[in-house]
């Protein structure tokens, strides 16, 4: 049982997902007893394998395994679901291991590479285009819109109305969209951000370039991927 211990770590993200939808499935089996059949069943467990297939294909795709030798990978899954002895023994199968790691390793470098070097070609066009200002920073706005009175200041609370997109114009966040605005200490959010609004005053709208490092840099956050450019159209609404 010793050679099985590596395996099952491996494999814990999998073995979740696969008692989530048992338990959906057996549930809805208890809800609709009478109208299941055997064909119903065959088809389910035939769905749940291209499932669980393509899902894992992608697993090591994005893990930089598209070579991984299909048959090996079958016998494997054959010898897991028979509950027989793995064929490879602990040293072998932490070797497997360190190479994924690798592996994955070199495909998160050359995403990062890919999107720093996409990052800093589109801001050093952007900064020729008309209207736009750079900071010290490597901030880049355009004012769309001037607004009245005072700039707010790093220690304010502003109320605003936004919208974010990637530079491939993917939108991950809308104050817009959820029809509330937004409100903030501006010494509690990124560094474009912080630095932005700053630049503003109420009743205006900007549009703002954030590059990486003022932003999420190489950690990202939830849809936004690692060494981002992020494009932000702000109204300012209220400085409090």
């Amino acid at each position: 049982m010793k050679n099985k211990t590596l395996f099952n770590s491996t494999l814990v993200a999998i073995l979740v997902l696969v008692s989530n939808i048992a338990f959906a499935e057996e549930t809805q089996t208890v809800d609709h007893q009478e109208m299941n059949s055997a064909k119903s069943r065959s088809n389910i467990d035939t769905d749940l394998g291209y499932f669980f297939g393509f899902s894992f294909g992608n697993m090591l795709k994005e893990g930089g395994n598209k070579t991984v030798d299909l048959e090996a990978l079958m016998r494997g899954m054959k010898d897991s679901l028979a509950d027989r002895t793995p064929s490879l023994d602990e040293q072998q199968q932490l070797s497997v291991v360190e190479a994924v790691k690798d592996r994955r390793s070199e495909v998160q470098r050359q995403l990062a590479s890919t999107q720093i070097e996409s990052g800093e070609n589109f801001l050093k066009t952007n900064q020729q285009e008309d209207g736009v200002i750079q900071t010290a920073s490597g901030l880049q706005y355009k004012v769309v819109e001037e607004g009245e009175g005072r700039n707010p200041i790093d220690t304010d609370t502003v109320v605003v109305h936004y919208a974010g997109q990637l530079l491939n114009g993917a939108e991950f966040d809308s104050s817009i969209k959820r029809g509330e605005p937004a409100e903030f200490a501006l010494n509690q959010v990124i560094a474009g951000w912080t630095e932005g609004l700053q630049l503003m005053k109420a009743g205006g709208k900007t549009r703002f370039y954030i590059p990486s490092n003022l932003a999420y840099g190489p950690s990202g956050t939830r849809g936004i991927p690692p060494h981002s450019v992020l494009v932000f159209d702000v109204e300012l609404i209220e400085i409090k």
